[in-house]
């Protein structure tokens, strides 16, 4: 099974109640092909030539795709903007930003191609399932894009205190998403750690040079270079790591609550989660519980706790020889884990499939798949789980 085999295989829609009335905001809509969100801010940024943070959007849409969003700019050119991989449509004025409430949700239209004909029975299986119940409601791999080699995540050690491990992770850690350049710029700094002057004079200009920058004059306090990170950055780092434990709760939850005959596994970069089996007749297992859980996410800004799921995110946070109360960073003061909860069961809205011949492998079968769902939600949760296996594994 192949997904994003070219951009219009992976199609997706921003919808919004947010409309254009009066206000010092331009609101535009932002359409884009084989391009990241932050990618095509920044290329705004430069033909415009605004500041840095000058665009603001409600969410990140995938770099290979065919995406369609909205961004508001302060006091914005009140013009079209056309580049090559995306055009920047002009709507009118708004009295505020646009942001991630502002998403109602999210249409997609998804093809996979490649499907054998035992591919197709079990996506045939698992799709009637997904109509008629829904799916564990995980955040999916595209949170954990920050997530270098190591596979430790850069708010762990920064949650610790341990701010000299969080920057070199943050800034010269290989990660499998790297560009070329971006990979000579890491390998300086992994090659001259400790040596700011070197490392300074061989790095190109960015905000990682910065920070190289401010470490020449001060070459041990790595507690106010961290604080020279892109406030961008830090937020992407820290939901990457309350999702990963609030993911790996949740399955712990499954795990304990349903039994191992009649549960799964999905593959994440979070590690194998665990998922309710679909019965060999296609009807999933009883989920009433799961679809009315709803977990916090985890911060020691929260105290609500659930009493009888509780100790199972103290296990995993043991395992990281951590406590609740550590999920903050005690510096810099302006950045914070989230506050709140997110549903455990995800329901699929207006969900429409079918199969046909695969133009690009006349042999084997292509599924378009159509539906919408809630902000927040991942909708390459609902291809991993109509094309997992349908046998039940060992989670580890």
């Amino acid at each position: 099974m192949k997904l994003k085999s070219q951009p219009d295989d992976f199609i997706v829609e921003e919808l919004t109640d947010f409309q254009a009335s009066s206000g010092m905001f331009a609101l535009y809509r932002l359409e884009k092909r084989s391009l990241g969100t932050p990618e095509a801010a920044q290329a705004i940024v430069g033909q415009w030539n605004l500041s840095r943070d000058a665009v603001h959007h409600g969410g990140l849409k995938d770099r290979h795709a065919s995406t369609t969003q909205y961004v508001t700019i302060h006091r914005g050119p009140r013009t079209d903007l056309v580049d090559r991989s995306f055009k920047l449509f002009y709507l009118g004025q708004v009295p505020r930003q646009f942001t991630a409430k502002d998403i109602r949700s999210n249409r997609f239209e998804i093809t996979l191609r490649n499907l054998s004909k035992t591919a197709v029975d079990a996506a045939m299986s698992r799709l009637n399932s997904l109509a008629t119940g829904g799916l564990v409601n995980y955040f999916d791999d595209q949170r954990f894009g920050s997530l270098g080699v190591s596979g430790t995540f850069i708010a762990h050690p920064w949650c610790m205190g341990d701010y000299e491990r969080a920057l070199y992770l943050a800034i010269a850690e290989p990660n499998v998403h790297d560009r070329p350049r971006e990979k000579e710029q890491k390998a300086i700094l992994r090659e001259f750690w400790g040596r700011w002057m070197e490392c300074k004079d061989r790095l190109d200009r960015s905000h990682r040079r910065s920070i190289v920058t401010y470490l020449c004059d001060h070459p041990t306090n790595f507690k106010r270079a961290i604080a020279l990170l892109r406030p961008d950055l830090r937020s992407i780092y820290l939901s990457a790591f309350q999702s990963f434990l609030w993911n790996r709760w949740l399955s712990a939850i499954i795990e304990a609550r349903i039994d191992p005959s009649q549960r799964s596994t999905i593959e994440s970069d979070c590690g194998p989660l665990w998922v309710p089996a679909i019965q060999a007749a296609g009807q999933a297992i009883e989920t009433d519980w799961l679809e009315k859980l709803e977990l916090p996410l985890p911060s020691a800004r929260q105290h609500d706790w659930p009493e009888h799921d509780f100790p199972h995110l103290e296990k995993i946070l043991n395992n990281l020889e951590m406590q609740v109360t550590e999920i903050r960073l005690k510096f810099p003061r302006d950045t914070f884990f989230s506050r709140g909860f997110r549903n455990a069961w995800l329901r699929v809205e207006n969900l429409q499939f079918d199969f046909d011949t695969d133009d690009q492998s006349p042999e084997r079968t292509k599924l378009r798949l159509q539906f919408t769902l809630p902000r927040g939600a991942y909708a390459t949760m609902i291809v991993k789980y109509v094309s997992a296996s349908s046998s039940s594994e060992s989670a580890t």
